[in-house]
């Protein structure tokens, strides 16, 4: 399954697939972050403390409540021209402006996504400070089974990945961007040229981005955070027991 800026920020296999994600330079540091990639790791993350601010969620029942989950060919409506997504997270609200003249493959992806529910009850898996913070990936395994490989086209980069900004992760590989994104803490503009094509921006809320939890820092391989590749297999139950910290978001949808 997918995993960091390329779908993920770090480097999997595939990270979804097979090929590693190229890694990206932290800001002002000398070590290396992987980018915003998609991976499927099977590395065990080391655990993570105990916290009474677990968010309360239903680990597997995405499917349940949102049965249209279980076929990605329902992600097929196109995106008005400028709409607004609002998250409601654990944190508090956010806002996101997508502009589909920016990218419309990626804003018509975003609006299904949010359209279909995908986004609710899901975590904050990576976080990293002066960086940026990916979602999307499915608490439920059963979702995540059926969005391995239901890619879209790449869009070519109109815009920066500058800070506030919203994009897809996506692999080393040409059109592999499915459901993971990611909101940038800073000026990644670096990552234009490796066709990571932002789609939005937000607009409220930047605050409450800001104050994600970030405690747990790089994923399995390359650090002691989440592993994708468990996420993808384990969803929630997983998260909630190794990563109680995580922000989630509680749900996301199109603002009228």
């Amino acid at each position: 399954m997918k995993a960091s800026l390329f779908r993920c920020a770090m480097p999997p296999h595939r990270l979804s697939c097979g090929s590693l994600l190229v890694f990206l330079a932290l800001s002002a540091c000398s070590k290396p972050a992987p980018e915003p990639g998609q991976s499927s790791g099977v590395e065990t993350p080391a655990g993570a403390a105990t916290s009474s601010a677990t968010p309360s969620g239903s680990a597997g029942l995405a499917s349940v409540l949102h049965p249209s989950l279980l076929d990605p060919a329902n992600a097929k409506d196109k995106a008005p021209d400028v709409f607004k997504a609002r998250f409601t997270t654990t944190k508090g609200d956010f806002v996101v402006e997508v502009r589909r003249d920016w990218a419309p493959n990626g804003a018509d992806r975003f609006y299904d996504l949010v359209k279909l529910g995908f986004f609710d009850d899901t975590r904050f898996f990576r976080a990293v400070e002066g960086f940026m913070v990916q979602f999307g990936l499915s608490g439920d395994p059963a979702v995540s089974k059926k969005w391995q490989q239901a890619n879209v086209t790449d869009d070519p980069v109109k815009q920066s990945n500058a800070r506030g900004f919203i994009t897809f992760a996506k692999t080393n590989m040409p059109n592999s961007r499915a459901t993971q994104v990611f909101i940038n803490y800073g000026d990644n503009a670096r990552l234009d040229a490796m066709r990571f094509a932002p789609f939005g921006q937000v607009v409220s809320g930047m605050d409450v981005v800001d104050a994600l939890y970030k405690g747990y820092g790089e994923g399995a391989p390359m650090g002691s955070g989440p592993d994708q590749g468990r996420v993808q297999a384990q969803g929630n139950a997983y998260l909630d027991t190794a990563f109680p910290k995580l922000d989630a978001i509680r749900h996301a949808e199109i603002v009228k």
